[in-house]
């Protein structure tokens, strides 16, 4: 078992940046797969980005690539999602998730085990 716990979350403007942070315990973190998700108010939860537990593969959704990066460092068992030009359709609660088994290219949150309890992210002028 792992457990997860978001931070780095905020308001910042059209154009801007965060990053994102998933620190977490219990289990070993190189033993999973890692991925992003979001969701916003009315709205499903939405696959953003995964990496593998290497590091070394990642996957994205095609409305944050080229402007999102998913990675990771094992020696800190923590995980991040760096964010640059925000919009306002990328608000929404973010949350990482873990899993031994999934695909990086299985956006179903429902093949995730394990997850946060959610960073609240809104881009807003």
């Amino acid at each position: 078992q792992v457990h997860l716990i978001e931070s780095g979350g905020g308001l910042v403007r059209p154009g801007g940046s965060l990053r994102l942070s998933c620190a977490a315990s219990g289990s070993t973190f190189s033993n999973f797969n890692m991925g992003w998700f979001r969701q916003a108010p009315g709205k499903e939860r939405e696959f953003v980005a995964a990496v593998s537990w290497t590091g070394s593969n990642t996957y994205y959704s095609s409305s944050v690539k080229g402007r999102f990066t998913i990675s990771r460092d094992n020696a800190k068992s923590e995980g991040y999602l760096q964010m640059t030009g925000l919009r306002p359709e990328d608000t929404g609660a973010y949350y990482c998730a873990a899993d031994r088994l999934v695909a990086l290219t299985t956006t179903r949150p429902g093949a995730y085990d394990y997850w946060g309890q959610g960073t609240q992210v809104t881009v807003s002028s």
